[in-house]
């Protein structure tokens, strides 16, 4: 990625009165399968019923074998990858949306830090009829409709939760490999990420340096040192970008004592100086737009 991650807000008709949108891949458009690193103002839930690739979440890499149920809340990083014949639903929605239950809040956040659920059997059973009577009330767009699309995701959002917990796929408590990786990939995204080592976040979790290594690789594909190379340089992008600090100032704050050393990195991993690519980084703010014939209006 050459410039600032950026940032979608959602574009649906009278979005005050209903701030919500819900549709297949198709009739969301080409946005809802982003293969370039993005990040939204909105929340964001996908029922995954076909295709082969990956989804990449805060830098953690997801394999399709659905069925699979996602969740991206504002502000992760997200997009997929190598992805074929992707097919699913795909839910979006604001703060706004959840006035009526607002615990669901927290379980949003909860769901997020552990977004790819695997689902059973059982699971599928849950969840495919819940989806498919919210695509049905919006389709419609009758009396009361975002009442009841509110209760439906409500009730999502619960057996979500519930699902989770159980290791999402009804197997039991998650995986210590899944729960290390995941600490790990929260540490990276969190306040501070651009000056964290390999060994001051296996230190924090609790873990060996050549165990974190170990099960980082298998989950993600990718090793802790790479994840933090990419991190380090996603955190200098933005400070280049949003910023007026100065290249020394930001070699500081993404944990680099020497700047030469820091500009040498940084091409290293981009292919442009820190000050070519400060010149060259374009706008940030992108609209998340969904074509008005596959939306209902609000009724009068």
């Amino acid at each position: 990625m050459d410039g600032p991650v950026p940032l979608h807000r959602l574009d649906v008709p009278a979005v005050h009165l209903l701030p919500f949108a819900i549709g297949t891949f198709d009739t969301i458009g080409p946005m809802s399968r982003a293969a370039f690193p993005h990040r939204h103002t909105f929340y964001e839930i996908v029922h995954v019923t076909g295709g082969t690739g990956a989804h990449v979440i805060d830098l953690a890499r997801w394999e399709l074998r659905p069925p699979h149920l996602c969740f991206v809340v504002p502000g992760q990083v997200h997009y997929w990858e190598g992805v074929s014949d992707l097919q699913g639903v795909v839910i979006l929605f604001t703060d706004d949306f959840l006035l009526d239950h607002p615990g669901d809040h927290d379980l949003l956040r909860k769901l997020g830090e552990r977004p790819w659920l695997t689902l059973s059997d059982a699971g599928m059973a849950d969840i495919a009829p819940i989806v498919a009577e919210m695509e049905h009330e919006y389709a419609l767009g009758r009396p009361q409709f975002a009442d009841i699309l509110r209760a439906y995701l409500h009730v999502l959002i619960l057996r979500a939760a519930r699902m989770s917990e159980l290791g999402g796929d009804g197997s039991g408590s998650p995986r210590r490999a899944d729960a290390v990786t995941q600490e790990f990939v929260r540490m990276l995204a969190g306040p501070g990420s651009g000056v964290r080592s390999v060994r001051n976040c296996a230190a924090r979790i609790g873990v060996s340096v050549g165990y974190l290594n170990e099960v980082v690789k298998q989950v993600t594909g990718r090793t802790p040192g790479q994840l933090v190379r990419q991190t380090r340089t996603h955190e200098a992008k933005r400070l280049l970008a949003l910023t007026e600090l100065t290249v020394r100032q930001v070699a500081g704050e993404v944990g680099f004592a020497d700047p030469a050393y820091f500009c040498r990195y940084f091409r290293r991993e981009t292919g442009l100086s820190p000050s070519e690519f400060r010149r060259g980084s374009g706008a940030l703010h992108h609209d998340y737009r969904i074509p008005s014939i596959d939306r209902p209006r609000p009724p009068a």
